[in-house]
């Protein structure tokens, strides 16, 4: 095994040295032995650098670390995992060269490597040990205490029985888990939700609500979130560097296993914050984009997933960038060849390329069935609104069917066509499409743009809102500037009220009259009449709506 870190400038004398210091094995009940200290601090005092090693509970040493006067860099540890207690079953202990207590580094990279200790041996004026500063982590405490720092005159001096300290700490932190009721058997993720942001407090409060049911929908278990609102965003970690540690150290103590941001993540900004910590970083367009993927059914609908979440993805493939690339032959060009990075790139380039003229076939076929739809001068109405305000119940009731309807963000993804019936054998087509959201990814809208484009046939929008959302209004607003960013403003809209009986009849009432909508309960027929009256003046206005009213696919 090889020494790591700073070995430049070290004698072969002094790196043979260090790499004798693998063949030492400890005892299960010590840190460390009072022989290996001595060792390190004298060979430490000779070098003028600081020594480490990191120690499993078996006594191995599993790395010997080179760092400067200063500091150790501690090296990837993501093949340890944790345990169920939280911790990673290793303890680091190096030397400090003027007997000064542990660092504010030091702390943290116990609490975010989940070390089960974290030890500073001072060196003494002749390459003696010194004094002994050490730290642990404790169970998350009303004093938001993470460790707890203790000290020793002397290594002789240290009584410390390493065997028995670890189990009880880890009883101790697995009683706290258990009490806070965290199922580690659950299979489903656990997340952290964090905002920052720069807007007003009750927007953020408004899109956390949000993100908090798509993570919902995800089948995401939610324990905690985070909001921050900064003066000015960090372009490296969008929050600050100790901010976003703390966060790491919060989530790892609640047994968290991904980081979920409300906002969406440069693809630096999601190396970066992966850098700190094994936990998964994502950001709210890939919530959206696996809960599409989660919804669709279709061939049509699984391409346009595929094309979004391809689109999504090449931006972020990290690797060694483009410096490497020996592609272009001749002086200077001569090198390995194709990187993996740059096949991976290519393929998602290629894999984009059939899916987008795929789409375009399928597109040929829509654009056939609609255009049938016109010939036949039959009315067509076209149900949008906002995810989860009750359009696909809407259709359910109107026309007889059984589209998948449930409570959650983005239940139906796949449009639905249907025919509605009204007396003297006329008859609509009515269409239920995809769920607005705010935000919604720009690689999503464009990988539905062409099953949107049945919108622009469209002789009426049925705007269906849900009125018991108490952001009913915001989300208006979003549905009218999506259908904006489509270029569909100009189709006339009905505005329509749903799931009335959770407000109050004088409140939908007014409510009705300011905005000029007709109010419905989507799963009670008999609220019906004024919608249905409405639509028949509109398109035959020689008549008024009766019971005879029906539908069908």
């Amino acid at each position: 095994m090889d020494v790591v870190g700073q070995t430049s400038g070290l004698k072969a004398a002094q790196l043979n040295a260090l790499q004798r210091i693998y063949r030492r094995h400890l005892t299960k009940d010590e840190v460390i032995s009072a022989e290996l200290a001595k060792f390190m601090c004298g060979l430490s005092h000779e070098i003028r650098r600081q020594i480490g090693v990191l120690i499993d509970r078996f006594g191995a040493v599993k790395y010997v670390i080179v760092g400067d006067d200063k500091q150790i860099m501690l090296p990837d540890l993501s093949d340890f995992t944790l345990g169920r207690s939280g911790l990673r079953g290793l303890r680091c202990v190096h030397t400090h060269l003027k007997n000064e207590s542990l660092s504010q580094d030091d702390l943290t990279d116990l609490a975010l490597l989940r070390l089960d200790m974290m030890v500073a041996i001072g060196v003494g004026p002749m390459g003696l040990p010194a004094s002994v500063y050490y730290a642990h982590l404790v169970p998350e405490n009303s004093q938001q205490q993470q460790v707890e720092q203790l000290f020793a005159p002397s290594v002789g001096q240290w009584q410390l029985e390493f065997k028995l300290f670890i189990h009880a700490l880890e009883s101790e932190l697995e009683r706290k888990l258990d009490f806070g009721r965290v199922d580690l058997s659950d299979p489903r993720e656990r997340a952290i939700l964090i905002s920052v942001s720069q807007q007003r407090r009750q927007d953020i409060d408004d899109s956390m609500c949000e993100l908090n049911e798509l993570a919902r929908t995800a089948d995401v278990v939610v324990l905690d979130q985070v909001v921050q609102r900064p003066q000015r965003l960090n372009p490296k970690y969008l929050m600050g560097e100790g901010k976003i540690k703390e966060v790491v150290i919060r989530a790892l103590q609640q047994r968290a296993t991904m980081l979920v941001f409300d906002q969406d993540l440069t693809p630096t900004q999601v190396r970066s914050i992966a850098a700190l910590t094994d936990l998964k970083v994502v950001d709210r367009s890939q919530v959206i984009l696996d809960i599409f993927a989660r919804r669709a059914h279709t061939l049509d609908g699984k391409v346009q997933v595929e094309l979004a979440q391809l689109k999504y993805i090449l931006p972020r493939l990290s690797g060694k960038g483009t410096a490497l690339s020996r592609l272009m032959g001749g002086i200077g060009g001569r090198g390995p060849g194709e990187t993996k990075l740059e096949i991976d790139r290519r393929r998602i380039r290629e894999r984009i390329s059939r899916l987008e003229k795929r789409l375009k076939t399928m597109a040929r076929g829509r654009l056939q069935r609609r255009s049938k739809r016109v010939r036949a001068q039959v009315p067509i109405i076209s149900i949008v609104g906002y995810t989860n305000a009750g359009k696909s119940t809407l259709l359910n009731s109107l026309t007889s069917s059984e589209v998948f309807t449930e409570d959650l963000l983005f239940a139906t993804l796949d449009t639905s066509t249907r025919r509605l019936r009204f007396p003297l054998e006329r008859e609509v087509i009515i269409t239920d499409t995809v769920g607005f959201i705010r935000k919604l990814p720009a690689s999503l809208m464009g990988a539905f743009k062409s099953t949107l484009e049945e919108l622009s046939d469209a002789d009426l929008l049925l705007h269906v809102v849900d009125l018991s959302n108490p952001r009913y209004a915001e989300q208006i607003t979003a549905v009218e500037q999506i259908l904006v960013d489509l270029k569909l403003g100009h189709i006339q809209r009905l505005l329509v009220f749903n799931k009335i009986d959770c407000v109050d009849n004088d409140e939908v009432k007014e409510l009705c009259r300011r905005h000029q909508a007709i109010g419905v309960c989507a799963t009670d027929r008999r609220t019906f009449e004024p919608l249905l009256d409405q639509l028949q003046q509109r398109f035959w206005s020689d008549t008024t709506v009766d019971e005879s009213v029906s539908g069908g696919d």
